[in-house]
C-alpha cells in the first residue's frame, strides 16, 4: 500500500503555519534541532544572503508538496 504524508508545524522564523515534505524543506538549527522555514522565509531571506555575500537557500522540488510513502 502507498499514500502520501506531509508535516505541518510553526515556521522556525515567523511563526506562520506551514505543511512541508519533512525530507525536503529548508530549515535552520534552533538550540540544536533543525527547524523548517516556511517558504515566503526563504524568498524574503534569499535577496538578503546574496547582498551579504552568502549562499541563497535552495528550495528544493517538492519541498512545499506531500511526500510518498511506500
Amino acid at each position: 500500500m502507498s499514500g502520501y504524508m506531509f508535516a505541518m508545524s510553526e515556521c522556525a522564523n515567523c511563526q506562520r503555519l506551514c505543511s512541508y515534505n519533512p525530507d525536503l524543506v529548508p530549515s535552520m538549527r534552533v538550540n540544536g534541532v533543525r527547524e523548517p522555514i516556511c517558504r515566503h522565509c526563504v524568498e524574503v531571506a534569499n535577496p538578503i544572503r546574496i547582498a551579504r555575500g552568502l549562499v541563497p537557500i535552495v528550495l528544493l522540488r517538492g519541498a512545499y508538496e506531500p511526500a510518498e510513502c511506500v
